[in-house]
């Protein structure tokens, strides 16, 4: 693009890295084109290549001395402005001598800026899988340790010397530094659905900018903030303990994303579809699972299909609608971000086998139309409504292959499916994906989800019935309500629960937010997790609650992190809500 006229780059590797890199660059024409190679230059005792505007060197970072006479002998100028760039690198050294790198670049530099993007938050969930990833690959990041997030890493370029320190994490890089043009451009770079993961993995990376002797001031991170930062800590009034769920069962099958369970008669769940393991291999579930209890016992096994041959498509973020014991409706649901899914009845027998899970069944019946227009999105919601008596399921939101978010809502009257037109007013909310809808008082509570710039929604609305049909109303919360999406949620008693999810804020992860609907007052509340063995991921999970235990059965969750492998919650979770929902 022209703008590094009378700049060069100095390269440092390891000896060896940088010798194997000067032998690519030497026998690749369109790289020594690029960087000019000076054949006939004396190469200094480190340098390994050497071209008009970039030199290659090979020394190790830690060793200060042989770095300050490598780079004097390759004809670095220390008061030219420089500016130093490390890309997940001082990460991989120990503290002492990263630290030490950073105070000499300060000390040694009269004019220069310092670049660096690492991990960060190495102690929630995601951060317990990165870390366990980069200790399998035998390459701990020492940084995490003692600089964990970025006022850690602000307050060391302070304290090594440098004058002016800015950082934020990748989740503010992309929506404040990164122009609206570029944005758009690498969303439509290909059919993309891991929201999750993609913020999940920006909370754990920083970048951060630091200058000294700059005339003016270089701070790149401040110059268009134009969001507020997500570092002020989430006030948690308290806190819930997480019981791993002992389920008595043979089948590995809850381990899954993407998934839907539902409570199809008293003590007894379905979970359907997802991203999972099924006989030790990461696939599309094409099983179905239930989760009996019996005599105060959770048991969990593979139902049967009546019709065998009948597809299921292994469908991801679908919702199943129970409308008696023995029915439920299928609707939407994709296989790839290309292809979505329609409807689908399952029909069950009247009474369960309590003591062998293994042996239920269900049938799965086509709907004719199944593949209305309408019904093809995912990430949707489903939630039974009344009007004038009758029974409808409200259709909400989601997204579909043409359009990343969707704002419409249809009416199905049941049981027998009919699209029915029935006016609705008020102000309309923004479209949302990823959102979670309750029934009450015949109406639909929708909290939260994911807008069409991407980022988390906090608004809350209540679908009430009126006189002539529906209206919207805005539901007030105070404190406000933290914007996520990917939770799940339950209503019960007047007071709306919403179960973790993904929010931009660094400092923590969601736990349970408990919403008085009569007052309005929000209150947050931590996942205790010290009696698991493993990290817990509540994102793309589902939840059952069971009203006369007060208590809540988280199933699933987790994703695909980022290069960082798939993690699949290994069990289900209990959580005992009975003091939370009697305080109130």
């Amino acid at each position: 693009m022209g703008l590094l006229h009378h700049t060069v780059m100095y390269e440092v590797d390891f000896p060896n890295v940088a010798c194997q890199k000067a032998t690519l660059i030497k026998t690749a024409k369109e790289l020594s084109a690029l960087v000019g190679d000076t054949e006939g230059e004396q190469l200094g005792v480190t340098t390994t290549f050497s071209g008009e505007d970039y030199k290659l060197l090979g020394v190790d970072l830690s060793e200060l001395s042989k770095l300050s006479t490598a780079l004097k002998e390759a004809g670095l100028d220390n008061e030219v402005p420089t500016l130093f760039i490390a890309e997940v690198v001082l990460t991989y050294m120990e503290n002492s001598r990263s630290d030490a790198l950073i105070q000499w670049a300060a000390e040694h530099f009269s004019q220069a800026c310092f670049l660096l993007y690492e991990q960060m938050h190495p102690e929630d969930p995601f951060g317990r899988v990165m870390q366990q990833h980069f200790s399998q690959l035998n390459s701990a990041l020492h940084s995490l340790s003692q600089y964990p997030d970025c006022e850690a890493q602000q307050r060391r370029f302070f304290e090594k010397g440098w004058t002016e320190c800015s950082v934020m994490d990748m989740n503010e890089f992309f929506t404040c530094c990164t122009p609206e043009n570029e944005q758009q451009r690498v969303q439509a770079l290909e059919p993309f659905d891991e929201y999750e993961e993609w913020h999940l993995k920006c909370s754990h990376y920083f970048v951060l900018t630091a200058s000294k002797g700059m005339e003016p001031s270089w701070t790149p991170l401040l110059s268009s903030m134009t969001v507020p930062h997500h570092h002020d800590p989430v006030r948690m009034v308290g806190s819930i303990n997480a019981l791993v769920c002992e389920v008595h069962s043979e089948t590995s099958g809850l381990r899954r994303y993407g998934h839907h369970s539902a409570l199809i008669k008293p003590n007894v769940i379905l979970t359907t579809g997802g991203f999972g393991e099924e006989n030790g291999q990461h696939c599309r579930m094409r099983n179905f699972h239930v989760l009996i209890k019996h005599a105060g016992y959770w048991k969990a096994g593979c139902v049967k299909k009546e019709n065998p041959d009948k597809r299921w498509d292994e469908r991801l973020y679908h919702t199943v609608s129970c409308l008696s014991s023995s029915l439920a409706l299928v609707v939407g649901g994709r296989t790839s971000p290309c292809a979505a899914l329609g409807m689908l009845w399952l029909k069950f027998p009247k009474t369960c086998n309590d003591l062998d899970p293994n042996d239920n069944t269900v049938e799965l019946v086509s709907l004719q139309p199944a593949a209305e227009p309408f019904a093809l999105r995912w990430r949707h919601s489903t939630t039974e409504v009344i009007f004038k008596g009758e029974k409808y399921l409200f259709m909400y939101g989601g997204r579909s292959a043409a359009q990343p978010v969707l704002g419409d809502w249809y009416f199905l009257h049941t049981p027998e499916i009919s699209c029915t037109v029935i006016p609705v007013e008020g102000p309309v909310p923004e479209g949302r994906h990823s959102h979670s809808a309750c029934s009450w008082k015949g109406g639909v509570l929708i909290a939260g989800g994911l807008g069409a710039a991407e980022q988390p929604l906090g608004s809350v609305f209540f679908l009430r019935e009126a006189e002539h049909g529906f209206q919207w109303q805005t539901v007030e919360t105070h404190p406000p309500l933290i914007p996520r999406y990917s939770h799940t949620a339950h209503v019960h008693d007047g007071k709306l629960l919403l179960v973790g999810g993904v929010w931009l804020h660094s400092f923590s992860v969601p736990g349970i937010t408990v919403i008085d609907l009569i007052t309005g007052l929000c209150l947050d509340y931590a996942i205790n997790v010290e009696h698991l063995e493993w990290p817990l991921m509540l994102h793309n999970h589902s939840s059952v609650f069971l009203p006369n235990e007060k208590e809540l059965l988280l199933i699933g969750g987790g994703g695909n992190c980022f290069s960082f492998g798939t993690y699949l919650n290994p069990k289900p979770v209990s959580l005992s809500l009975r003091n939370i929902l009697t305080s109130h």
